[in-house]
């Protein structure tokens, strides 16, 4: 009997992408990433790529897709897209049917053997998505469903389990490449280390990046260590404000600053999908491409865990907490009488803009309905536009930012297409929407002291005070006349400010209490979730990542581990801190001031948020 041809192909490592664009924010559900339609309702262009068909044959055609709506709509949903192979265009519709991911069947194609086109066919521009594409002369394949039968059939078909992969070896490996991530690295690299930046983007930044499009709060070089923060000075924007035009972000500055530091290697489009624990020690971690899948092994004695998930600290086996602890747990006014799972949620932020002429937008109806007294007449979406306070950041994730982009599309075609009155909407069209998340809350790795609000309402002192928090409580909350409005629905948020005095927070929060070899910094360090609230913002995450960087060091100089510094190397430390890691931009040349190999960009200066209420927040 003969064995059937087949070809499997990854969406997402397509050599031509187009219009369509990579998202790989739910790797840990699926197992791969995919390849999405992100057009604000206009089909983008076609993702092309070359295969190899291995003997000529009639080919059946399987993709792995998802009707995204499906959640909420119990019909066709709008992420409509065809697959062309060579010559010949699929004539089914693909990405509008059924109700979770899985296979449907494009149809079959008789091919010659030898190269030919593949080809992903947008035709809403509404986020259809593809994750695989898989050929077979088989006429009743069996595909694999379950994620473990994905997952085993995916690493074979890629070559990954028989493949070998690369290892390389540092002195202290950061995975996350947000403020936080990039601080960490630097601060490390100019005492000495050799490091490794994992980065599951393109771009540096995370939520201040131009993809997500959140300004940098909170104030740095505050005392007692007024050195903490001025790295920050060295990338940061020189323009403020949420969901603004790419440019206020300056993605160039913070790839300069990195690719500046020769002890830094920066591992662009990679994500840590596993770490080897070791008797409570982690002696490495895989690292998967985000395009073509190739891993990566990074072997290191120290690693710190700025993903903001908590991702690294969770696969090593870290203690963590998630949700809202109660008021008797630490003594914490602000919280809850009784622990829950709400947290903070997801932004998917946007914008509008004006044009000369009228501009139509399709109608988009798939289970959110407005009316003219429950809709948003408003031209774009910024922090308020917060999305899935009630369901688990991790392992709902998905659905979360899809629902962030749902009730977008369906408030803009009411104003667009029904409302009443809608002359300031006439002219206007969506200019942009992060399609990746911009996540404020999930895990909290547990370090050897947990931050709560009676450190910071009595400021407490603390022995290893290291950089300080300057945020109000700012937690956020279902807005009230939303969650009437659409109860258990809700998209808007709301918070109230508890100003506070400029605390320090003890380095004891930043390495995790069972994991012996792991820091942390950014949202996922070791504090409740009231005193979250006040040090969640980017510039006070990239101070964390500036202690933790320079405390890596003193771990290489002293073949010490993270609790070591603190038990025996703090006045040291506290002399580092003091000082900071940062330069003084002042002293170098205008064509060095941080942006080698790129454009001169203007001298920063640093965005001091001093007035909470004001409505730029995180």
């Amino acid at each position: 009997m003969l064995s059937a041809a087949e070809l499997w192909v990854e969406a997402e490592s397509f050599d031509n992408k187009g219009g369509w664009v990579v998202d790989q924010q739910f790797i840990d559900l699926m197992g791969s990433s995919y390849l999405m339609a992100h057009g604000l309702g206009s089909p983008v262009a076609d993702a092309e790529t070359t295969i190899s068909i291995p003997e000529a044959g009639r080919y059946n055609v399987y993709v792995r897709t998802y009707n995204w709506t499906a959640p909420w709509h119990d019909g066709e949903g709008p992420g409509k897209f065809n697959i062309k192979v060579g010559r010949n265009k699929l004539a089914k519709t693909l990405g509008s049917d059924g109700s979770a991911w899985g296979w449907q069947y494009a149809g079959s194609v008789k091919l010659p053997e030898g190269d030919t086109k593949l080809a992903l066919h947008d035709l809403t521009g509404f986020n259809g998505r593809c994750d695989v594409i898989y050929l077979t002369t088989d006429d009743n394949p069996s595909l694999p469903d379950n994620m473990e039968q994905l997952a085993s059939k995916r690493r074979h078909e890629l070559g990954l389990d028989a493949a070998e992969p690369t290892v390389a070896r540092y002195d202290f490996v950061v995975v996350g490449g947000g403020i936080a991530g990039m601080c960490a690295a630097a601060a490390a690299a100019r005492n000495g280390s050799r490091v490794a930046l994992v980065n599951d983007r393109p771009v540096l930044g995370g939520n201040n990046s131009s993809e997500v499009r959140v300004h940098l709060g909170a104030r740095i070089e505050l005392g007692p260590n007024k050195g903490l923060g001025r790295m920050i000075r060295e990338f940061g924007h020189s323009r403020s404000g949420n969901a603004k035009p790419a440019y206020y972000y300056e993605d160039e500055k913070k790839d300069s600053f990195i690719t500046a530091e020769p002890l830094v290697t920066l591992y662009p489009g990679y994500r840590a999908t596993a770490v080897r624990n070791r008797d409570n020690t982690i002696s490495d971690i895989t690292i998967r491409n985000i395009e073509d899948n190739s891993e990566i092994i990074l072997e290191a004695p120290l690693f710190c865990d700025c993903t903001g998930d908590g991702t690294v600290g969770y696969l090593a086996g870290a203690d963590y907490l998630m949700g809202r602890e109660g008021r008797a747990e630490y003594g914490e006014s602000f919280a809850p009488e009784q622990p829950d799972s709400l947290v903070m949620g997801v932004s998917i932020q946007w914008y509008s803009e004006e044009g000369d002429k009228p501009v139509k937008f399709p109608e988009f109806n798939y289970g959110m309905t407005f009316d003219d007294n429950t809709c948003e007449p408003v031209d774009m979406g910024e922090w308020t536009w917060e999305t899935g306070m009630n369901l688990n950041q991790i392992t709902q994730a998905e659905r979360i930012r899809d629902y962030g982009m749902l009730v977008v599309f369906s408030n803009w075609s009411w104003l667009k297409n029904h409302m009443k009155d809608n002359t300031k909407f006439r002219n206007r069209s969506l200019g942009w929407m992060a399609y990746i998340a911009g996540k404020r809350e999930s895990r909290r790795l547990l370090g050897d002291y947990i931050l709560k609000q009676d450190d910071i309402d009595k400021n407490v002192a603390h022995e290893d005070a290291s950089f300080t928090t300057s945020w109000s409580f700012d937690l956020h909350f279902p807005d009230s006349i939303n969650s009437s409005r659409f109860p258990g629905r809700e998209f808007k948020a709301a918070t109230n400010h508890r100003f506070i005095h400029p605390y320090a927070v003890p380095y004891r929060c930043l390495y995790s209490r069972n994991v012996d070899n792991l820091f942390m910094a950014g949202r996922d360090i070791s504090c409740t979730h009231v005193a979250l609230g006040t040090v969640r913002l980017m510039r006070t995450g990239g101070m964390m990542g500036e202690v933790v960087g320079m405390a890596a060091a003193l771990c290489r100089k002293y073949d010490a581990s993270p609790r070591d510094i603190y038990r025996y190397h703090l006045p040291e430390l506290k002399t580092m801190m003091k000082a900071g890691a940062g330069r003084d931009a002042s002293t170098l040349p205008d064509n060095q001031k941080f942006n080698r190999g790129k454009r001169i960009l203007p001298k920063p200066r640093a965005f001091m948020h001093d007035d909470p209420s004001m409505d730029m927040r995180e």
